[in-house]
């Protein structure tokens, strides 16, 4: 079997050195070569044509985003990005996947990161997850970070501005939410979510509650990116926030997300518990709380992502209650762990391309 081939493009010779050397640690991993700037990437890649590369956001010349656009355009392959926790890395991060990246590594400590190898294990994991994606790539569009027009879904009642969400009572349908939309996704999902929340209507009569597998710091900058093109409302879920129709809470990195009940009225929950499944949040546990509402229409859909997260709330759902869900096809998904794991459990009620799971979600709640 034929060894994965890595590109390194990093700005520092210590990181470009230390991340050759984790990879190569790996028996099914090459590191091929190894540039110190966009364009130097870019040029290598046309080249040596790697199966993934790793491209750091920050350098001089020309910056890991525009070497991603151009990689984009030009030979699509699986790139996964290094990233800063600033809130300019996570808002760069954001945009990364948005423009084709496959997934990021967070660097623990800035941009030289001497305890780099608190992280292998996930980049080892990522780079090989990657590889296996190649060819799914292809040239895209995306607009730059502006409020733009709701598709053709969305247009029909598409508010001018939107209601700031509210700690207070929903007074919507008389306080009371009669149903719920849980959403579970991990790789792919950033570029999944905003393909799925732009062409939702803000009428839609339900509130999506969705957990993205993603670190602390990153999943605010993706609910505000996120907010900028959607007809609905969409926020960073927060402890104790009551939850109401026409929004969309994504659960912040670091904490598991919990929907609990109050009357007729749905709240959030947040809590720091154990991993589950090496996860928080995780989405089984969103799912397991979702599953003992009560007087309450419920769907579930599951996207793009590695691993089997969802499956086991997704039949305790099931189990206990009336709940269609709606599984993206694998024909659509750039990794098609999680939506398989639900498909070969029997849980599946509709499988449809990620292209057709808003309007299919939109017949069935409104």
């Amino acid at each position: 079997m034929s060894k994965i081939r890595v590109l390194v493009v990093d700005d520092s010779a210590f990181m470009r050195k230390v991340i050759s050397d984790l990879l190569n640690q790996d028996p099914s991993i090459e590191v091929i070569d190894r540039a110190r700037n966009g364009i130097e990437g870019i040029e290598k890649v046309k080249q040596l044509k790697p199966d993934v590369v790793t491209l750091d956001i920050e350098m001089p010349l020309m910056n890991g985003l525009d070497a991603l656009q151009h990689l984009m355009k030009e030979c699509p392959l699986p790139v996964v990005m290094l990233s800063s926790l600033t809130k300019e890395g996570a808002d760069a991060t954001i945009r990364a996947l948005e423009l084709g990246a496959f997934d990021f590594i967070t660097k623990p400590s800035g941009s030289i990161s001497l305890d780099i190898h608190k992280v292998a294990d996930d980049l080892l994991e990522k780079v090989k997850a990657a590889a296996q994606t190649k060819g799914k790539q292809r040239s895209i569009h995306i607009p730059p970070i502006k409020k733009v027009a709701p598709t053709t879904l969305a247009k029909a009642a598409a508010p001018e501005q939107k209601a700031p969400v509210s700690k207070e009572p929903p007074r919507a349908m008389g306080g009371r939410v009669a149903k719920l939309v849980a959403v579970g996704t991990s790789t792919g999902g950033p570029k999944a979510l905003q393909t799925l929340l732009t062409a939702l209507p803000a009428s839609l009569d339900a509130p999506l509650v969705i957990v993205q597998h993603m670190p602390p710091g990153f999943t605010k900058s993706l609910a505000q990116r996120l907010d900028t093109l959607c007809a609905i409302r969409v926020v960073e879920a927060e402890d104790g926030q009551w939850i109401e129709p026409g929004t969309a809470y994504i659960a912040p990195g670091g904490y598991h997300f919990e929907v609990h009940q109050s009357g007729d009225r749905l709240k959030v929950h947040l809590h720091q518990a154990e991993p589950r499944g090496g996860h928080r949040p995780s989405v089984d546990i969103l799912f397991e709380s979702v599953s003992g509402l009560t007087n309450l229409k419920k769907w579930a859909i599951i996207m793009t992502g590695m691993g089997s997260d969802g499956t086991k709330g997704l039949k305790q759902m099931k189990e206990k209650d009336q709940v269609f869900s709606i599984i993206e096809d694998e024909s659509s998904c750039i990794v098609f762990g999680m939506p398989r794991a639900a498909i070969q459990a029997g849980l599946a009620d509709k499988v449809v391309p990620l292209e057709k799971i808003a309007e299919t979600l939109v017949k069935l709640v409104n």
